[in-house]
């Protein structure tokens, strides 16, 4: 059985505030570093054991698959950070409140913005702290490959090739990996594993700090995905993540 488990982190700090966050390198909250835990603890339960791990430059993934691993008493597995697995950036969006974007920009336009897959938010210029050729954490990469703002398909194209590079090869030589990332970063090789079109991946979520499990037949076909925990909590996670731009309630 070959299978790879793909964990989106807990609840960070502007999750919490509703912001857009992208690249800024927010941290867990309290309820994100419990999600965390709880994470690991399903994992631990699924007697799932690790031979690699891989996460985003993100300290919320990283310090979410830590916390995990630590459950998992498995921190001494061999960790890769890497900036292609960081979410999409948001551009001129990053910092900004979900809500208070859509009463600015109108619900459309940010749904577009959030949700389609080809039209990315407003860049921000080179010049501009949030964009990433201010951070020394990527002062190794071309600057040609640091974006001022994502859109999904923009995601896929570091997201995708990475995959079939790097963690395919593995999968094929029967490594057990788990992936700590973001929403987007996830959304991006779901829809690759799934074979999901424009529409799908665009009303798909993935909840924070449930487990996501593909099993994957000798020649790497996706067999099946499936969550970790609870069902109804699951379906309740996924329609917070989905409420997100909504009215807010008097």
């Amino acid at each position: 059985m070959i299978e790879l488990v793909l964990v989106r982190h807990g609840q960070s700090a502007w999750n919490l505030e509703n912001k857009f966050t992208g690249w800024k390198d927010v941290d867990l909250s309290d309820q994100g570093r419990e999600e965390a835990r709880r994470a690991g603890r399903l994992i631990k339960e699924g007697g799932f054991l690790f031979d690699r791990a891989y996460c985003s430059m993100l300290k919320r993934a990283i310090r979410t698959l830590w916390i995990a691993l630590d459950e998992l008493d498995q921190m001494w597995l061999p960790i890769t950070p890497t900036w292609i697995l960081n979410e999409r950036h948001y551009g001129g969006l990053t910092g900004l409140d979900k809500k208070e974007a859509v009463k600015v920009h109108g619900e459309e336009q940010v749904k577009i913005w959030r949700r389609s897959f080809s039209t990315p938010p407003p860049q921000l210029p080179p010049t501009h702290p949030d964009h990433p050729c201010s951070d020394r954490r990527y002062a190794k990469l071309d600057p040609k490959l640091l974006p001022g703002g994502e859109s999904l398909e923009d995601t896929c194209r570091r997201v995708v090739p990475f995959f079939e590079k790097t963690i395919q090869p593995l999968l094929a030589q029967k490594e057990r990996m788990i992936i700590a990332a973001h929403g987007n970063s996830l959304r991006a090789l779901v829809m690759h594993l799934d074979k999901m079109s424009e529409d799908e991946i665009a009303e798909f979520n993935i909840p924070t700090g449930f487990p996501l499990v593909y099993r994957f037949d000798d020649a790497l076909r996706p067999i099946d995905r499936r969550y970790l925990g609870d069902a109804s909590e699951v379906r309740a996670a996924i329609e917070g993540v989905k409420a997100q731009t909504g009215k807010k309630k008097n």
